[in-house]
């Protein structure tokens, strides 16, 4: 399954300059946050593939104007030709009661609150988040601190994919595109990324992204 994933910054090679033949076998696709509603409405019309997404930081807008066409995945694990997508949106709060923005705790009691999910899918197959896990992916100022129970949902249910947003390319050294924890090849979305599941390789768009 081709799977396109979004996150963080529009992308002017597929949205702009939109060729059919960029999304040509687009299976699937996933928004990992923080992203324009009307941005993932276009995906979600034309690459004829549903479209997933949770909530970045910045998306309190979902909440009066949600993606139309979309399906939010937030705290569900929803089952696509037989495998289970888990999603978690937001990040580490770093502005005491905002919008998306969670504690480690708080994150952790979500997680907790999904266990009934969990038993009944018998575990996930592909994590989606916009925060990364802690010290993994993760930069070492709060806002873009990753979550250790991320790593902890790793280690225990040993998904083959890990989809993320939050830390951007321009970044600097923090960001990584692909890597692995343990069983699970961890995949920063940032602007647009192609991934096979189940993995083959992890597979570089016709155009770079940013391109």
């Amino acid at each position: 399954m081709k799977i396109l994933v979004l996150a963080d910054q529009r992308s002017k090679a597929l949205y702009d300059y939109y060729e059919p033949a960029k999304l040509e076998g687009v299976e699937l696709v996933i928004s990992c946050g923080d992203l324009d509603p009307g941005y993932l409405s276009f995906f979600a019309t034309l690459c004829h593939a549903p479209l997933l997404y949770v909530r970045g930081n910045h998306d309190g807008v979902y909440a009066d104007q949600p993606p139309e066409g979309c399906i939010c995945i937030e705290d569900d694990i929803y089952v696509h030709n037989g495998v289970r997508i888990m999603g978690l949106g937001g990040s580490m709060e770093y502005i005491p009661k905002a919008d998306n923005q969670y504690t480690e705790r708080a994150m952790a009691k979500r997680i907790r609150k999904m266990r009934w999910k969990l038993w009944k899918h018998k575990g996930f197959d592909i994590l989606v988040t916009h925060a990364p896990a802690y010290q993994f992916h993760d930069m070492e100022d709060l806002p873009h601190r990753g979550f250790a129970c991320f790593r902890g949902l790793m280690e225990k249910y040993r998904p083959k994919l890990f989809v993320h947003g939050h830390v951007h390319a321009n970044y600097g050294g923090a960001f990584k595109r692909t890597d692995r924890f343990g069983d699970t090849l961890v995949v920063n979305g940032f602007e647009y990324w192609m991934v096979e599941y189940p993995e083959k390789e992890s597979v570089q768009p016709c155009l770079n992204a940013g391109e």
